[in-house]
């Protein structure tokens, strides 16, 4: 009996033995055989294509149905066209220039030599964060502005409609070579210096109504469009022969005023003459036509009005026979 279990003792310690030798074995066997796997899983791929570069992103990913993943329609600011720019923000809620920069400060360089000075921010900046600049255009639109804000050098069209400016002022538009159209309706202008158009060379459009003008500046010679209506312009406030050396006027709009005559003499250029509802009595036979010259034909001046005066037209007949249309008026 004690040999058996002597036996018995030692087929087991063979087993245990034989096992313990077996998991290393069975474990190196794995290791020398998964490189191989792996390298059989890479040889598949197609590695070549992997170098992404602007011109075969395309190519690479297929991004034609990329917009339809995700629906931004609900998320999307909606922006309605219309004539007036979209309100600027209230002043108090944006950031105040004089803060930041002096919160500015200048990074240690990183070798040695002179420490350059912090960049100046550009003049027409201020405007650009009360207002709202789009390219070359800025928008001013019912801003609570007093007066013209300062202007980048490029603007190109102003509109600062509905606010509460009572004075323009010359050096409002100093240096603004590019400017084309000034849109300020609905202010409370009455005061406007001799100077603070004249000098703009590329000035086409001076949009001036609903203010309370009492005289018109000098216009530059470049101006094809002038309207002040509905203001307080007395013949008085216009200069002699105000109009007669703009050889580019088109529109010339003074009605609801309180003119007491046609100015004159009118260029040939100008197009439409609206001087409706002013105090407007008499004309003389010159106004429109030459009355020397009666083969004369002036086909621009095609619109003319001249209603809610208290002229009667048809006492000067001889006045339009060089234009295309009868004047609108009473006959």
């Amino acid at each position: 009996g004690c040999r058996m279990r002597t036996l018995a003792w030692l087929g087991m310690a063979s087993l245990c033995l034989r096992a313990a030798w077996a998991v290393p074995a069975k474990e190196e066997r794995r290791k020398a055989e998964k490189p191989k796997a792996d390298l059989a899983l890479y040889e598949n791929l197609d590695l070549e294509n992997y170098d992404l570069t602007l011109d075969n992103y395309g190519e690479i990913l297929d991004l034609s149905n990329y917009e339809e993943l995700y629906d931004y329609g609900d998320l999307a600011p909606k922006i309605e066209v219309g004539t007036l720019a979209p309100r600027p923000k209230d002043p108090a809620t944006l950031p105040n220039l004089g803060t930041a920069a002096e919160t500015l400060k200048l990074q240690s360089p990183t070798t040695a030599g002179p420490v350059r000075p912090a960049p100046v921010p550009p003049q027409g900046l201020p405007s650009c964060l009360l207002c709202l600049c789009i390219g070359t255009s800025v928008y001013c639109d019912d801003a609570d502005l007093e007066h013209i804000p300062p202007l980048p050098p490029e603007t190109t069209y102003l509109y600062a409609r509905f606010n509460r400016i009572g004075t323009i002022r010359a050096s409002d538009f100093t240096g603004l070579k590019k400017l084309k159209r000034i849109d300020l309706t609905s202010n409370f202008i009455s005061v406007v210096d001799v100077d603070a158009f004249r000098l703009l060379p590329s000035l086409q459009e001076l949009i001036l109504p609903e203010n309370r003008l009492t005289a018109l500046p000098e216009l530059p010679l470049s101006i094809v469009r002038l309207d002040a209506r509905l203001n307080r312009i007395p013949s008085t406030g216009l200069r002699p022969e105000a109009f007669r050396d703009l050889k580019q006027l088109q529109f010339l709009h003074l009605s609801d005023n309180q003119l007491d005559y046609i100015p004159v003499p009118l260029p040939e250029s100008l197009r439409s003459l609206h001087l409706q509802n002013n105090n407007i009595q008499t004309m003389h036979e010159d106004t429109f036509c030459d009355s020397q010259d009666h083969s004369q034909i002036r086909r621009a001046l095609e619109d003319i009005r001249l209603d809610g005066n208290p002229i009667n037209l048809s006492l000067f007949p001889n006045a339009y026979f060089c234009l295309p249309r009868l004047p609108t008026g009473r006959f």
